[in-house]
This record gives structure tokens, sequence and C-alpha cells, in this order.
């Protein structure tokens, strides 16, 4: 099938755009900086589009049997509309070009709730402090960004991940509809998840939250990792 990844230059997308070609797709990477994209393959195609631009977006759409959303953007105090101005421009290419399936990436926190597996850490401090601070903005556009998919008439799944980390290969990861016990993904699930969601119907115009069980760094180690920039 023909695939079409946004957001194919950050770290999802990246994994997500080989394992698609790994898996015998045609794929199209969307970015806005295609000279710096790492991979190439005969069934690959890097496009030059900004998710903003409309035009460009539909041209990237066009004969697509599937849209993949990895948009990603810095957490910000200021305003964050990339997700709720992406979806839109993605959706309207999709309807133009009669195209069902989509599956797009948000997060666990734009619907906070306690992590069985969370602990103390996580889910009374960690998990409120970031949500209510420096995340606060990414997840208020997260959040447009899924009521725009309900409002719509495509065949969506909006995927939650957990807090994300870095891992050398897929693992037997968990979906779980809304929300999940576990507190971190990794990357590579994340993006593999993306890729079984694009024929798997089990969750179209559903949430499924995923997450990795096995290799999985602590709570202590995340912090350090992601806040210190500590090995």
């Amino acid at each position: 099938m023909k695939i079409v990844v946004f957001g194919a230059n950050g770290p999802t997308g990246r994994l997500l755009t080989q394992q698609a070609i790994t898996a015998g797709h045609q794929v199209v990477a969307v970015t806005r900086r295609p000279g710096d994209f790492p991979l190439s393959h005969v069934r690959l195609t890097v496009e030059n589009a900004d998710v903003r631009d409309s035009e460009a977006v539909d041209r990237a759409v066009t004969g697509a049997d599937a849209v993949l959303s990895t948009l990603g953007t810095p957490f910000s105090r200021a305003p964050i509309t990339l997700y709720s101005e992406g979806i839109r421009a993605i959706t309207r290419a999709m309807t133009h070009h009669g195209v069902k399936r989509l599956v797009a990436v948000t997060s666990s926190a734009t619907e906070p709730r306690r992590h069985a597996d969370g602990g103390f850490l996580m889910n009374w401090i960690m998990q409120p402090l970031v949500v209510a601070t420096i995340g606060r903005t990414t997840y208020a556009d997260m959040r447009l960004m899924e009521q725009h998919l309900r409002d719509g008439n495509l065949d969506w799944t909006v995927v939650r991940p957990s807090g994300l980390f870095d891992a050398p290969a897929v693992t037997a990861y968990e979906l779980h509809e809304n929300h999940a016990p576990g507190v971190f993904t990794s990357r590579a699930d994340l993006a593999a998840a993306l890729l079984e969601q694009a024929t798997d119907t089990r969750f179209v115009h559903r949430n499924v939250a995923v997450t990795t069980t096995e290799g999985t760094p602590t709570v202590w180690q995340m912090l350090r990792r992601e806040a210190l920039g500590r090995d």
C-alpha cells in the first residue's frame, strides 16, 4: 500500500518510515527539510512540504491508501497550533482525494490520569507539573486535534503514547483503548503501532494507548535523561 507519513523527519517519523519500507510499502515521507532526511529507497519518495501549506499537503496525499501523522514540536509556553492546523490541512487533502484511513499521534497526557505503574513521583509530581506548565499549550492543541477528528468523517485512530524513550528494537508492546497502566513507550514501539493501525480496524474512531513493558527506564532514569541531559 502507499503510506504518507507526516512528521517524517522526527525521531518517531524516521523509524516509522523505515519500518514501512521494510514491510514492503511504498512510502511518501513529508518533511520541511528534505535535504536533511537520512533515508533513501526505491519505494521512498521524500516530499518537501510544510503541513500548514494546504496545496503542498494536497500534493503529498495524492494516491495514498493511508496517512500516518507523527507531527511534533517542542514544548513552549507560547500558544501552539501545529497539531490542530496540521490535522485540518491533512484531513482536507484526504477528503479531496477520497483517502479514508488516518492514524495520528497525540499523547496520554491529553487526558491525564494516574498510571497504575506510575508511582508517587510520576502520578503526583511529574505528570501534573508538566501538564500544568511547559506542556499546557501542547496538550491543549492536541485536544483540539483530537476533537477535529471526532467531528469529521474519516476512518481515524488516535495513538496515545506515554513517556517516550529510545530502544534498539520493537518489543511486544501493549495496546489499550483510551488509557494504559504503563508509564513508558519506546519510539520503536510507537512507530510499529502506527504502522499496525494503518491496516487494523479494531480502533477505528477510537483512541488507543501504546505502552512498552520490556527494557523500560525507571522514572528517575527518564528524568535524568530528558530533563538533565544525562545517561
